[in-house]
Protein backbone atom coordinates (compact mmCIF):
# COMPACT_ATOMS: atom_id res chain seq x y z
CA UNK A 1 0.00 0.00 0.00
CA UNK A 2 2.80 2.39 0.92
CA UNK A 3 4.62 1.59 -2.33
CA UNK A 4 1.58 2.28 -4.51
CA UNK A 5 0.94 5.55 -2.66
CA UNK A 6 4.59 6.54 -3.10
CA UNK A 7 4.43 5.60 -6.81
CA UNK A 8 1.30 7.73 -7.34
CA UNK A 9 2.90 10.63 -5.47
CA UNK A 10 6.08 10.46 -7.61
CA UNK A 11 3.97 10.21 -10.76
CA UNK A 12 1.91 13.27 -9.76
CA UNK A 13 5.03 15.21 -8.84
CA UNK A 14 6.65 14.39 -12.18
CA UNK A 15 3.48 15.31 -14.06
CA UNK A 16 3.21 18.69 -12.28
CA UNK A 17 6.84 19.53 -12.94
CA UNK A 18 6.41 18.69 -16.64
CA UNK A 19 3.38 21.03 -16.85
CA UNK A 20 5.35 23.83 -15.17
CA UNK A 21 8.20 23.26 -17.59
CA UNK A 22 5.82 23.51 -20.56
CA UNK A 23 4.37 26.74 -19.15
CA UNK A 24 7.87 28.23 -18.80
CA UNK A 25 8.65 27.30 -22.43
CA UNK A 26 5.58 29.18 -23.70
CA UNK A 27 6.64 32.71 -24.66
CA UNK A 28 4.98 35.50 -22.69
CA UNK A 29 6.08 38.18 -25.14
CA UNK A 30 6.65 38.21 -28.90
CA UNK A 31 9.04 35.34 -29.68
CA UNK A 32 12.01 37.11 -31.33
CA UNK A 33 14.13 33.96 -31.32
CA UNK A 34 11.50 32.00 -33.24
CA UNK A 35 10.85 34.89 -35.65
CA UNK A 36 14.53 35.31 -36.53
CA UNK A 37 15.00 31.55 -36.77
CA UNK A 38 12.29 31.61 -39.45
CA UNK A 39 13.86 34.63 -41.16
CA UNK A 40 17.27 32.95 -41.19
CA UNK A 41 15.79 29.82 -42.77
CA UNK A 42 13.88 31.88 -45.35
CA UNK A 43 16.92 33.98 -46.26
CA UNK A 44 19.17 30.91 -46.39
CA UNK A 45 16.76 29.47 -48.95
CA UNK A 46 16.35 32.62 -51.10
CA UNK A 47 20.06 33.53 -50.77
CA UNK A 48 19.74 37.26 -51.54
CA UNK A 49 22.70 39.46 -52.36
CA UNK A 50 23.40 42.00 -49.63
CA UNK A 51 25.30 45.27 -49.77
CA UNK A 52 27.10 45.03 -46.45
CA UNK A 53 28.61 48.11 -44.90
CA UNK A 54 30.77 48.61 -41.85
CA UNK A 55 31.62 51.90 -40.20
CA UNK A 56 34.24 51.78 -37.44
CA UNK A 57 36.88 54.17 -36.16
CA UNK A 58 35.61 56.80 -38.60
CA UNK A 59 36.24 54.59 -41.65
CA UNK A 60 33.56 53.13 -43.90
CA UNK A 61 33.73 50.03 -46.05
CA UNK A 62 31.05 48.50 -48.24
CA UNK A 63 30.76 45.49 -50.56
CA UNK A 64 28.18 43.25 -52.20
CA UNK A 65 28.13 39.74 -50.80
CA UNK A 66 26.09 36.59 -50.26
CA UNK A 67 25.67 35.62 -46.62
CA UNK A 68 26.74 32.00 -46.04
CA UNK A 69 25.09 31.60 -42.61
CA UNK A 70 22.00 33.72 -41.93
CA UNK A 71 21.50 32.24 -38.47
CA UNK A 72 24.86 33.66 -37.40
CA UNK A 73 24.25 36.92 -39.30
CA UNK A 74 20.99 37.52 -37.41
CA UNK A 75 22.23 36.19 -34.04
CA UNK A 76 22.31 39.67 -32.45
CA UNK A 77 18.58 39.94 -33.12
CA UNK A 78 17.74 36.41 -31.94
CA UNK A 79 19.76 36.88 -28.76
CA UNK A 80 17.64 39.90 -27.81
CA UNK A 81 14.67 37.62 -27.03
CA UNK A 82 12.98 38.77 -23.82
CA UNK A 83 11.21 35.49 -23.03
CA UNK A 84 13.52 34.47 -20.19
CA UNK A 85 11.80 32.96 -17.18
CA UNK A 86 13.47 35.45 -14.82
CA UNK A 87 12.21 38.39 -16.93
CA UNK A 88 8.56 37.33 -16.88
CA UNK A 89 6.45 40.32 -15.89
CA UNK A 90 9.35 42.77 -16.22
CA UNK A 91 8.20 44.23 -19.54
CA UNK A 92 5.25 46.51 -20.11
CA UNK A 93 3.43 45.70 -23.35
CA UNK A 94 1.72 48.43 -25.34
CA UNK A 95 -0.36 47.22 -28.30
CA UNK A 96 -1.41 50.03 -30.59
CA UNK A 97 -3.33 48.75 -33.59
CA UNK A 98 -1.14 45.67 -33.99
CA UNK A 99 2.08 47.59 -33.40
CA UNK A 100 3.64 46.28 -30.21
CA UNK A 101 6.14 47.89 -27.86
CA UNK A 102 7.79 46.09 -24.94
CA UNK A 103 9.70 48.23 -22.45
CA UNK A 104 11.34 47.74 -19.07
CA UNK A 105 12.88 50.04 -16.49
CA UNK A 106 14.74 47.21 -14.76
CA UNK A 107 18.41 48.25 -14.80
CA UNK A 108 19.56 44.62 -14.65
CA UNK A 109 17.92 43.74 -17.96
CA UNK A 110 20.04 44.84 -20.95
CA UNK A 111 17.18 44.87 -23.46
CA UNK A 112 15.32 48.07 -22.68
CA UNK A 113 12.78 48.29 -25.47
CA UNK A 114 11.51 46.40 -28.49
CA UNK A 115 9.23 48.00 -31.09
CA UNK A 116 7.45 45.80 -33.63
CA UNK A 117 5.60 47.50 -36.47
CA UNK A 118 3.03 45.48 -38.40
CA UNK A 119 0.85 46.16 -41.41
CA UNK A 120 -1.85 43.62 -42.39
CA UNK A 121 -0.38 41.18 -39.84
CA UNK A 122 2.99 41.32 -41.63
CA UNK A 123 6.03 42.53 -39.71
CA UNK A 124 7.40 45.65 -41.36
CA UNK A 125 10.10 46.51 -38.82
CA UNK A 126 11.64 45.46 -35.53
CA UNK A 127 13.69 47.87 -33.45
CA UNK A 128 15.63 46.68 -30.42
CA UNK A 129 17.26 49.01 -27.90
CA UNK A 130 19.84 47.63 -25.47
CA UNK A 131 21.84 49.38 -22.77
CA UNK A 132 24.41 48.14 -20.28
CA UNK A 133 26.12 50.27 -17.69
CA UNK A 134 28.58 49.65 -14.89
CA UNK A 135 31.39 51.60 -13.26
CA UNK A 136 33.83 50.78 -16.12
CA UNK A 137 31.74 51.38 -19.21
CA UNK A 138 28.40 52.13 -20.82
CA UNK A 139 27.23 50.43 -23.97
CA UNK A 140 24.15 51.10 -26.06
CA UNK A 141 23.03 49.05 -29.03
CA UNK A 142 20.32 49.81 -31.54
CA UNK A 143 19.27 46.95 -33.79
CA UNK A 144 16.99 47.61 -36.75
CA UNK A 145 15.40 44.99 -39.00
CA UNK A 146 13.22 45.67 -42.03
CA UNK A 147 12.43 42.35 -43.77
CA UNK A 148 13.81 42.16 -47.32
CA UNK A 149 15.06 45.73 -47.09
CA UNK A 150 17.69 46.44 -44.42
CA UNK A 151 19.19 45.33 -41.13
CA UNK A 152 21.53 47.33 -38.95
CA UNK A 153 23.45 46.97 -35.70
CA UNK A 154 24.76 50.19 -34.16
CA UNK A 155 26.90 50.21 -31.04
CA UNK A 156 28.25 53.04 -28.92
CA UNK A 157 30.62 52.23 -26.06
CA UNK A 158 32.15 54.61 -23.61
CA UNK A 159 34.96 52.93 -21.70
CA UNK A 160 36.63 54.75 -18.83
CA UNK A 161 40.22 55.66 -19.65
CA UNK A 162 39.77 54.56 -23.29
CA UNK A 163 37.01 56.91 -24.37
CA UNK A 164 34.22 56.45 -26.84
CA UNK A 165 34.02 53.82 -29.58
CA UNK A 166 31.33 53.51 -32.25
CA UNK A 167 30.60 51.00 -34.94
CA UNK A 168 27.76 50.25 -37.31
CA UNK A 169 27.08 47.23 -39.48
CA UNK A 170 24.41 47.53 -42.15
CA UNK A 171 23.06 45.07 -44.67
CA UNK A 172 20.89 46.27 -47.54
CA UNK A 173 19.08 43.64 -49.55
CA UNK A 174 19.69 43.95 -53.29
Amino acid sequence: MKRSFLGVFVLLLFSCSQQESKQMDTPVYFDLAKYFEGEAARLQKTNPEVIKGVIAIGKAEQKATKIADWKTELASFSNADINKASWKGEFKEINNGGNITYATTNSKIPIKKIEIVKFNDQIKSIKIFKATQNYLYTSTDTLLYYPDSLYSVQNLQNIKLLGEKKYQITGKFN
